[in-house]
């Protein structure tokens, strides 16, 4: 709890400014505790600034057009004597700094910090004609690597910030000397340069699957003769009702270790590689290369992140989603929950392929997955207008990526993953075993057999379509009887089943986050959305390949 008399001061700035940088050399915490603004999703990291009474604040990004709303909500919950650290690259134009403190202009008092000063050869030159210019504080500060003089001047900054004058003085004059220009990459290419990032991107997420799938299939043996298999047995005299919720078919032991151990990998090593991507700048040139091209689909580059976060959990990236734009974030989740095939739907649909001895199938799955969520974007939300997200700011160094930086991104994912979507993974194992024993399941999956027949596939495969609405792992029922089911299957009706079960529906999990974020009636519309997709692409492929 904030004392009442604690100074506060919010770091707000661009993206991609330096702000969490500046915020760990400042604090020496590498999460802090992260506070929802009321009445909003929109997230801020708090921390006691080192050695004072001073509460530090990060907020999200500026976007100075449409998104702006996002930090003046962040900016509302700090009292008017609140201190305002203007948090700016000294790479960038002297025109956006003078924007940015336009659109924080107010009762507050306000310093500048221009990060990123081993980028420039006269940083504490710069830093005092920019505060001459602008009458106020101003320091330059290496925030990944800072010096301890740098540490000084930005806390001399922070205790001295003035009101902002009303007509700062022009800012032609200070601009940086001896600057080094971000390096070149292939990304850049006018032609390629798109191509070379999503090449970049695949192999990204590749690596982290592939090795979470092989940890993955090496612990789960393990964890069933170690604990699922014993506590069956001492269980065999107890009431079929417990039985049913602790090891049953969606047990909270069962379902729910299993979960973990199949979701938890792909999690941790899909944060190490976006961790790695993020400090060391590919993750931003990746995206502004590909943002031309995202905007056809009604996404921008910044989408990007939430989107390839859903391949490790679709709850995590549903929350990542915050950070897009206002115009964006909806198609964004849309294009998760369809396209963003989580740890639970890789590991089964590869367990699904392998036990039809059709191992071969997961590559056009992937593709095809891709493909057709494209079109369900598009299709459903749009192309996003020019004017419509704001443009990513500036153009990222590539460095060295601080391994203390990593540890601070994937510890906040990992945090995210256990303390908010484990918690209802375990609660919608509790539903789904209490539907199970009321044979509410197996009701809805006899329901289902004449849609299943009108897509050529036998009425006994619709129990793992049914499960597969409530988790992604649910269409592993069509493993059944070591794989009976699916020997008297073609390779067609394979693929169409389980392109038909793993699209669907988003999990219950993903589908009651959203509603929480965006609401319950967008929740229900996006369900309905992608059914409707999903129908309609599986009887079309039904059509050519059956």
């Amino acid at each position: 709890m904030t004392p009442a008399n604690a100074d506060t001061v919010v770091l707000a700035g661009l993206e991609n400014a330096g702000k969490s940088a500046l915020f760990r050399s400042l604090t020496g915490q590498a999460v802090g505790d992260e506070n929802n603004v009321p009445g909003s999703t929109v997230a801020c990291r708090e921390a006691w600034l080192r050695d004072t009474g001073t509460r530090l604040v990060d907020t999200p990004g500026v976007r100075l057009r449409e998104d702006s709303a996002a930090t003046r909500l962040a900016l509302a919950r700090l009292t008017p004597a609140a201190v305002v650290a203007v948090v700016m690259r000294v790479t960038d134009a002297p025109a956006r700094m003078r924007e940015l403190l336009a659109a924080l202009a107010g009762t507050r008092r306000v310093c500048v910090v221009l990060t990123f000063a081993d980028k420039c050869d006269n940083g504490p030159a710069l830093a005092a004609r920019c505060g001459a210019a602008l009458g106020v504080p101003v320091a330059a500060i290496n925030a990944r690597a800072p010096a301890a003089q740098e540490l000084a001047a930005v806390r001399a900054a922070l205790a001295g910030a003035v009101l902002l004058p009303a007509a700062p003085a022009p800012l032609v004059a200070w601009r940086a000397a001896g600057l080094r220009r971000p390096q070149r990459t292939p990304f850049d290419h006018a032609r390629w340069g798109a191509w070379w990032a999503l090449l970049a991107l695949l192999s990204m997420f590749a690596l982290p699957v592939v090795l979470a799938y092989l940890l993955s299939g090496w612990l789960q043996p393990l964890a069933d003769a170690a604990l699922v298999q014993p506590l069956t047995h001492a269980l065999a005299a107890t009431p079929a009702a417990l039985q049913t919720v602790l090891v049953g078919s969606y047990g909270l032991v069962s379902l729910g270790l299993y979960s973990f151990i199949w979701a938890f990998p792909v999690v941790a090593l899909i944060g190490v590689s976006m961790a790695l991507s993020e400090e060391s700048g590919l993750k931003d040139r990746m995206t502004a290369a590909l943002d031309p091209a995202l905007r056809h689909i009604g996404l921008s580059g910044r989408d990007l992140l939430p989107v390839l976060s859903g391949f490790g959990c679709n709850v995590v990236a549903t929350f990542q989603s915050r950070g897009c734009s206002a115009c964006t974030r909806r198609a964004c989740v849309s294009l998760i929950a369809f396209g963003s095939a989580c740890s639970y739907q890789i590991g089964a649909t590869l367990s699904v392929f392998g036990a039809a001895g059709r191992l071969w199938l997961f590559a056009p799955y992937l593709f095809l997955l891709f493909a057709v969520g494209a079109v369900h974007t598009r299709l459903w939300h749009g192309a996003l207008r020019a004017d419509a997200a704001a443009p990513l700011s500036g153009q990222a160094y590539l460095q060295w990526p601080s391994w203390r930086g990593v540890a601070w991104r994937l510890r906040a994912v990992l945090a995210q993953f256990l303390k908010q979507a484990m918690p209802v993974f375990l609660l919608i194992c509790l539903f789904a075993s209490l539907l199970e024993g009321m044979g509410a399941i197996q009701a809805l999956s006899s329901w289902m057999a004449a849609p299943m027949a009108a897509l050529g596939l036998p009425a006994q495969a619709a129990g793992g379509v049914v499960f597969s609405l409530l988790r992604k792992d649910g269409l592993l029922a069509l493993n059944q009887g070591q794989g009976a089911l699916l020997a008297q299957l073609t390779a067609a009706q394979t693929f169409v089943l389980v392109w038909l079960a793993s699209t669907c529906s988003a999990c219950l999990v993903t589908l009651w986050i959203v509603g929480r974020e965006l609401g319950a009636r967008h929740a229900w519309g996006l369900a309905g959305r992608q059914a409707a997709t999903s129908l309609v692409s599986a009887w079309l492929l039904a059509q050519v390949l059956i």
